[in-house]
């Protein structure tokens, strides 16, 4: 999970995996779509490998790189642990739901005596 984390810290690595998610493409198509140097794209492209995001196959002379989704699987399970509620969170809402209940109880409880007393008027 290191290993995917670092890979997808740079910015240009992220870019490159997005544009791996639609389609297979070249060494030269991605680089063509950066304003950096073919060998730093190339470096790019190393770190996206050695992680296991990407996968290469040759094409004649050129290499083509696909998206290896895989590997992002653990590191998401392990952001979903940190973003889901707490257990304190789960306790804080189900008291905020019985503070809400209460407090319509009561204002229900108020407004029916009003209600009763208009009745026994109406039939006096």
């Amino acid at each position: 999970m290191d290993e995917v984390a670092g890979a997808i810290a740079d910015p240009v690595r992220r870019e490159i995996l997005l544009m791996l998610r639609d389609e297979p493409l070249s060494a030269g198509q991605i680089a063509d779509r950066f304003a950096i140097s073919r060998p730093a794209i190339s470096r790019h492209l190393r770190v996206l490998r050695e992680a296991g995001l990407v996968r290469d196959a040759a094409d004649g002379r050129r290499r083509v790189y696909a998206l290896v989704a895989a590997p992002l699987d653990e590191l998401a399970g392990w952001l979903a642990r940190l973003t889901r509620p707490s257990g304190w969170q789960h306790r804080f809402d189900a008291l905020e739901t019985e503070v809400y209940r209460t407090r319509r109880e009561r204002q229900s409880a108020a407004r029916r005596p009003a209600t009763q007393d208009q009745d026994q008027k109406e039939t006096a």
